[in-house]
C-alpha cells in the first residue's frame, strides 16, 4: 500500500507541474521554484508533516520536499539559536543534497565537453 500511496502523490505532483507547464507561459524554473515555495509554506503550518504520514516516502521525493526540508531545519534551529539559526538550519538538513548536486555537476562539467 505504501508503494501505491507514494506513486499517487508523486504522480499528482508531476501531473500538476505538467498542467501548469502546458497551459501557462511559466518556464520549468518558475514551476520548480513555485513548488519549493509551496513545500515550505505547507511546512510552515505543519501540513507537510501530515502528508508524510499519509504518503510516506512519496512525499519525500518531489521538489516540494526540498522546501519542506529548508523550512523544517530553519524552524528547528530558530528555536535553539534564535534569528541566527535561520540560515544554519536551512543548510543543515539540505547540505547533503546541495553538496552532492554541486559535486556531480562539477564532475560532469569536467568529463564532458560543451557543444558551443
Amino acid at each position: 500500500m505504501n508503494y501505491i500511496m507514494s506513486f499517487l502523490f508523486c504522480g499528482f505532483v508531476c501531473a500538476v507541474a505538467q498542467l501548469i507547464y502546458e497551459y501557462t507561459k511559466l518556464t520549468p524554473g518558475h514551476i520548480t521554484c513555485s513548488f519549493v515555495v509551496v513545500g515550505a509554506f505547507l511546512d510552515l503550518f505543519h501540513f507537510y508533516d501530515q502528508l508524510i504520514k499519509i504518503f510516506h516516502a512519496g512525499a519525500m521525493l518531489p521538489i516540494t520536499s526540498f522546501g519542506h526540508s529548508l523550512m523544517h531545519g530553519a524552524m528547528h534551529m530558530t528555536k535553539e539559536y534564535g534569528v541566527f539559526g535561520l540560515a544554519m538550519g536551512m543548510f543543515d538538513l539540505t547540505a547533503a543534497g546541495i553538496s552532492s548536486a554541486i559535486l556531480f555537476a562539477f564532475f560532469v562539467a569536467v568529463i564532458f565537453k560543451s557543444r558551443s
